[in-house]
């Protein structure tokens, strides 16, 4: 008898400045995963935040463009692990009738907000459905710099310094954040968005006077800004991360960005930039920063996949932990999935791995005792 596939829902495009980003990468999960193992259900958000039926997604992934007029929602109901598709029939009868799509596992590439931030995997928990990548706090701790910096520093990590202000506090005190700010942090200096990736909204500050331009940027993005010293001539390294409670790292790679640093336009649009894997380093080098690599991935209880960034001067080679990205740019050519393919690992099987992990995650979970003993509560009460 031939064994069932396994239905694997793809969420991707959402409400996030990273909208294009995450349907590239859906398409090529797409196009690589075994289809022999594997049925797809594609998932996709509109920009406004409304998701699509997988037909309608199904087009969506051909014209580039995600829209679509029906409307699905994810059950909250441990007992069915289904995407349903309201039908609407009429304005006064909108929920008329039900279409359902059982759904094994869950691969989320929504890159930013509403996606890598713990709230996609909030409602997956509680629609009990399992789901590559890690979980609810270590997924909203890494989408936030100053609270993973903040973690990473009480774990004894290398990181730089920095400032963080709220984009209110901006608007009302400008002067004496700007002084607070030429106080504490030295020239060069990076000014980001905090709860945002792919490099969108952040600026190198050379001087003082480019400094509010930059802060107004970060600020049109999110209501927290990060401030965070810079290193001239510095080398950008990533690491890739694979697994649960006993995670690996992959060859360390090197980002060759086109323009001073590695931008949105050095990212995804110049194709000057060159991504050296693996990176030239010394032996010694590359082991201690993928030993700190699994440091950051286990300080923030990361599951699944990640790909952790680092900044190494070039005059001292002394190692700066940047961040981690709990759900890197997936596309076959993205750095994650290319340091895996370098580290003896082939991108459809990377996918199936973290399937794979997802669900051997989901299983750990329930294990948990959910039921209590009544007279011991009773005696513990009185």
């Amino acid at each position: 008898m031939k064994e069932k596939k396994i239905r694997v829902g793809i969420i991707f495009g959402g409400k996030s400045g990273e909208h294009e980003v995450s349907y590239c990468s859906a398409v090529s999960i797409i196009e690589a995963i075994d289809k022999e193992k594997y049925e797809i259900i594609p998932i996709g958000i509109t920009k406004k935040g409304k998701w699509i039926s997988p037909e309608e997604s199904t087009l969506a992934l051909d014209s580039g463009k995600i829209e679509g007029k029906s409307t699905m929602v994810l059950i909250n109901d441990f007992s069915t692990k289904s995407l349903v598709k309201i039908k609407r029939n009429s304005n006064r009868d909108r929920n008329k009738s039900f279409i359902k799509s059982d759904i094994d596992v869950i691969f989320p590439v929504l890159h930013g907000p509403f996606g890598e931030d713990g709230t996609i995997q909030g409602m997956l928990e509680l629609a009990d459905i399992p789901y590559v990548g890690a979980g609810v706090a270590a997924s909203a701790i890494s989408m936030d710099k100053e609270l993973m910096k903040t973690i990473f520093k009480q774990k004894g990590l290398p990181v730089l310094d920095w400032v963080s202000i709220k984009r209110k506090d901006w608007h009302n005190q400008t002067d004496t954040l700007l002084e607070r700010i030429n106080e504490k942090i030295t020239y060069p200096l990076f000014v980001k968005p905090t709860n945002l990736g792919s490099s969108v909204g952040i600026t190198k500050v050379h001087k003082k006077d480019e400094l509010k331009e930059a802060i107004d940027l970060a600020a049109s993005y999110d209501r927290k800004i990060l401030i965070e010293k810079g290193i001239e001539d510095a080398r950008e390294i990533e690491c890739s991360i694979l697994g649960n409670d006993e995670p690996q790292a992959s060859v360390i790679g090197e980002v060759i960005p086109a323009g001073e640093f590695y931008d949105y336009q050095s990212k995804y649009l110049d194709e000057r930039t060159r991504l050296a894997i693996p990176a030239q380093l010394p032996k010694k080098l590359s082991e201690e920063i993928q030993r700190i690599a699994i440091l950051a991935f286990n300080a923030v209880d990361a599951a699944g996949m990640a790909r952790v960034d680092f900044l190494i001067s070039k005059k001292t080679e002394k190692i700066y932990l940047n961040e981690i990205n709990t759900i890197p740019g997936f596309t076959k050519v993205s750095m994650y999935p290319r340091l895996w393919e370098a580290s003896g690992l082939t991108y459809p099987d990377l996918i199936d791995k973290l399937i794979q992990l997802a669900l051997e995650r989901y299983h750990d979970k329930n294990q948990n005792t959910i039921s209590y003993d009544s007279k011991l509560i009773y005696k513990n009460k009185n």
